[in-house]
């Protein structure tokens, strides 16, 4: 147990496919995290949903996650470890590497969609508070959830808070990253503006990977794409520093990369513990309109910019090629499933935009403005197409505002659900 906060450990049976309740099963876990003063008291729920996808939640500890100090003012908060992740029948790349074949990998991880998280969730709740709703905070693809969750069961919830997370709601692919790349390049080019020093390492680091073999330390070759997705930390709000103090020890004094740069490059695009955000990024837009087909790779074509050799070499951000899962150790088992998966076009929809636009339950949600993983106008339209919602915009704050803010944002979004300013 945490000092600070009294913790139960929750383990839930839930079915593989909700439809075929009968079928295989996976372990669902949560854990229950309260104020130790208030440990015996009845408190409303909050089930925090992670961003992602194929994320676990946040471990607590003193002051961390910075929001969950003031949620436990007020709620007994449930922090779940949606399927597939943390501890919840995990799938890692040696459990895929265990399956007989790709087809047979690609039906499993087709449920692994909100849909199914979000049924998860509600069997959960049955479980622990009956016929009572309880309320939820999403975070990033955890708004994604959110909106499911409106959509299939709004009877479960009390109200909703959402931080970076409002996805358009009929959005394909295609769409999705014909605006991200423009954000992305904007991203960069402001890094490079607060760093000119490191536009010219990267070029340089970049030129040395594609004239050398260079390894990783689990033995995988670093190219110089696999370079570029170091991009994908720079839409958080320490991003820029996290990028530039890794190139600040990246060469030796003979212009050789160094040993700690190669580790932190191999953890930070390795995704050793968390394959599923790879694997299921893209099916996230996938709703019956025709197969995402790798749109991020097709896209990319459409913005020379992006180009290897162009000048300023730019980095890529939330994106995923086809080429990582024959080059990532960690994600190898996924790449044949991956291809199907990216193939298929019977997705089932996961938003309900009649139900939604008819919506009772309150939801506050925070747009951050320059946002570079969830798209500002798709999100402020998507807020105008569900009922009861208010939105707050605001630039103060980057994608990881909810903990960033130290609890500020969360307190914003209660007191505008509760009827406040």
């Amino acid at each position: 147990m945490n000092p600070a906060y009294a913790t139960v450990d929750r383990t839930f049976t839930v079915p593989l496919d909700h439809r075929a309740p009968d079928g295989p099963t996976l372990q669902v876990f949560a854990r229950e995290v309260v104020d130790p003063a208030r440990a015996g008291d009845e408190l409303p729920w909050l089930l925090y949903l992670q961003g992602g996808p194929g994320g676990k939640s946040p471990r607590p500890s003193a002051g961390s996650p910075g929001w969950l100090p003031h949620a436990l003012t007020t709620h007994r908060v449930l922090l779940l470890d949606q399927r597939g992740t943390g501890r919840s029948s995990p799938v890692t790349a040696r459990a895929a590497a265990h399956f007989d074949s790709p087809e047979r990998l690609a039906d499993h991880l087709g449920h692994f969609r909100a849909d199914s998280i979000v049924a998860d969730a509600e069997l959960i709740r049955r479980e622990l508070c009956g016929d009572t709703p309880w309320e939820t905070l999403g975070q990033s693809y955890g708004g994604f959830l959110t909106l499911t969750y409106l959509s299939q069961a709004p009877q479960g919830l009390r109200a909703c808070y959402v931080t970076g997370g409002l996805p358009g709601l009929t959005a394909t692919a295609d769409d999705v990253y014909a605006r991200t790349y423009p954000r992305v390049r904007d991203r960069v080019l402001d890094f490079y503006a607060r760093y000119p020093g490191d536009a010219a390492r990267l070029r340089k680091i970049a030129d040395l990977l594609a004239a050398d073999d260079v390894r990783l330390p689990d033995g995988d070759r670093l190219t110089p794409r696999r370079l570029r997705t170091l991009g994908l930390a720079l839409g958080m709000g320490d991003g820029f520093e996290r990028v530039h103090w890794l190139l600040d020890e990246s060469l030796d004094e003979e212009g050789e990369l160094t040993d700690t740069f190669l580790h932190q490059v191999a953890s930070l695009t390795g995704f050793a513990d968390n394959p599923l955000f790879a694997v299921l990024q893209e099916t996230l837009y996938g709703q019956g309109a025709g197969p995402t087909g790798w749109a991020a790779a097709r896209a990319l074509a459409d913005f020379p910019e992006f180009a290897e050799d162009a000048d300023p070499l730019l980095l890529t951000g939330e994106m995923m090629y086809p080429w990582m899962f024959r080059e990532i150790r960690g994600l190898r088992p996924f790449a044949d499933a991956a291809d199907l998966l990216a193939a298929r076009t019977d997705w089932p929809p996961l938003y309900d935009a009649r139900r939604l636009a008819a919506n009772e339950v309150p939801l506050a949600a925070a747009v951050y403005h320059d946002d570079m993983y969830v798209d500002a106008g798709l999100s402020l339209r998507t807020a105008r197409e569900i009922g009861a919602t208010r939105v707050w915009v605001t630039n103060e704050w980057e994608h990881d505002g909810l903990s960033a803010s130290g609890g500020r944002v969360l307190a914003r979004l209660m007191d505008m659900a509760a009827g406040g300013a």
